[in-house]
């Protein structure tokens, strides 16, 4: 089993800017996909951006520019530095690991954190 811990996201006024950390713990062998979704209500959960390994990201259009994903692999961790940050972008995030134990890694086990609120203010 894989666990992921998020930070909190927070109140920022629109133009602002806001890191969100998302950390995995557990029986870790390997991670092979790291990243951010997000929803908003009545929506569905949709892809903000996503990392294989070292590989280039992948990242929603609306967030082009302005959201950059980065990883530790030494911490196992993923963050998402937002900036220019935008009404819309008023969602809880979800962070999401594909991999994990060595089973995972073999199975491609996705795991989900609990989700952080992140309100961007007009």
């Amino acid at each position: 089993q894989v666990r992921l811990v998020a930070s909190e996201g927070g109140l920022v006024q629109a133009g602002g800017s806001l890191r969100l950390s998302c950390k995995a713990s557990g029986d870790i062998v390997n991670i092979d996909v790291m990243g951010w979704y997000r929803q908003t209500p009545g929506e569905h959960r949709e892809m903000v951006e996503t990392q294989f390994r070292r590989d280039n990201p992948n990242y929603a259009d609306s967030v082009k520019g302005r959201f950059t994903i980065s990883r530790d692999s030494a911490k196992n961790t993923v963050y998402l530095q937002m900036h220019s940050l935008k009404p819309e972008d008023t969602a809880v995030y979800y962070c999401q690991c594909i991999g994990g134990t060595y089973r995972d890694s073999l199975t491609g086990a996705t795991y989900w954190g609990k989700g952080t609120l992140v309100t961007v203010s007009s």
